[in-house]
């Protein structure tokens, strides 16, 4: 596939000089860098495994599942927990502190669901 991009604009179809649309990329790349690059080890390997599980689990995810299967301590993943949750873009939890959702999946229903390869069906955040 070549590196272009077009826009339709009403019926037609316009070629986006690369230059514009490659400073772009550019720039979202460095941005997410700097807002997700700083996490720790430890707050990365909590959110993927969250991610992972969830859709095997399909049901919330408490604090100390995490750190029973991840080998941490509770009260390490209960403050990675609230900082991930502080970012309103990795996970949410319901009043017991469960792990509810963790982008892109979630056990709530939404009207958005998704198939895995492997057979799991889940709802999509």
């Amino acid at each position: 596939m070549s590196n272009k991009l077009m826009v339709g604009l009403w019926r037609y179809i316009i070629n986006v000089p690369p230059f514009l649309w490659q400073k772009q990329i550019a720039k979202g790349k460095r941005r997410f860098e700097k807002e997700h690059g700083s996490l720790s080890a430890d707050y990365r390997l909590i959110h993927h495994f969250v991610v992972r599980e969830l859709p095997y689990a399909g049901k919330p995810l408490s604090p100390e599942l995490i750190s029973n299967e991840l080998g941490l301590p509770v009260d390490s993943v209960k403050t990675a927990l609230d900082y991930l949750e502080k970012r309103m873009t990795f996970l949410y939890r319901n009043k017991n502190g469960e792990v509810l959702w963790a982008y892109p999946v979630t056990v709530d229903a939404t009207p958005h669901r998704i198939t895995f390869n492997t057979g799991e069906q889940l709802y999509a955040a």
